[in-house]
C-alpha cells in the first residue's frame, strides 16, 4: 500500500521553522527517521519512505501555501492514488498549541492552503491532520503570528510533538484512519 502525505508550508529560509511550516517539519522528521531524501519534483520536494510494509510519498509543495492544491492534485494523479490514501498536515490557530486533530473531511476553516486544495479537488473529503499552533496574537496580527517561529517555551515541547504527529502519519497507513483518530486526536 502507498500513501501520499502532504505537509503544508512555505519554501525559503525566512519561513523555516515557523508555525505555518509545521507540515514541512513533520515530513522532515519522517524523512530523517526513515532515511528518505527529498528531491525536487513537479510543484514540490518529494521523498519516499518505507516502513511496516507501507510506502509513504512525502510531499512538500513548492507553490507556497496559497497554491498547495497544485502539488496535491499533481501528485495524487501521478501516483494514481485515491483521495482516501492522502493525508494533508497543516497548522491550525483554532487548536491549542501541540494538540492534533485528524479528520476524514472538513472545512478549510479559513486556511488558504486547505482552501486551494479543496478548490483543486472539487471537494473537502480528504483526510487531514491539523496541528495546533495556538492563537496568542492580537487582533490583526494573525499573519505575523503564523509566520513567526515558535516561542522558547513551545520549543521545549516541539520535537516531542512533531514525533507524535509523525507516529500518527505512520498509524494512518498501518491501522487506518478511524483507529488513528481514536488514538491520536487530543482533547
Amino acid at each position: 500500500m502507498k500513501y501520499l502525505i502532504v505537509g503544508l508550508g512555505n519554501i525559503g529560509p525566512e519561513y523555516a521553522e515557523t508555525r505555518h511550516n509545521i507540515g514541512f517539519m513533520v515530513l522532515d522528521y519522517l524523512a530523517q527517521k526513515y532515511d528518505g531524501n527529498f528531491s525536487s519534483d513537479r510543484h514540490a520536494f518529494t521523498a519516499e519512505i518505507k516502513t511496516k510494509g507501507r510506502t509513504f510519498v512525502l510531499v512538500k509543495p513548492t507553490t507556497y501555501m496559497n497554491l498547495s492544491g497544485k502539488a496535491v492534485g499533481h501528485h495524487l494523479s501521478s501516483q494514481k492514488l485515491p483521495v482516501e490514501q492522502l493525508m494533508v498536515i497543516t497548522d491550525d490557530i483554532a487548536i491549542p498549541f501541540g494538540k492534533i486533530r485528524i479528520r476524514m473531511k472538513g472545512s478549510a476553516g479559513g486556511h488558504n492552503g486547505l482552501k486551494h486544495i479543496e478548490q483543486t479537488l472539487g471537494h473537502n473529503n480528504y483526510p487531514r491532520m491539523r496541528f495546533g499552533v495556538g492563537d496568542a496574537f492580537s487582533k490583526g496580527k494573525q499573519v505575523d503570528y503564523v509566520l513567526s517561529k515558535f516561542s522558547n517555551d513551545e520549543q521545549i515541547e516541539l520535537q516531542t510533538l512533531i514525533e507524535k504527529a509523525a507516529e500518527a502519519v505512520i498509524a494512518f497507513g498501518t491501522i487506518g484512519l478511524e483507529r488513528t483518530m481514536n488514538q491520536y486526536n487530543t482533547k
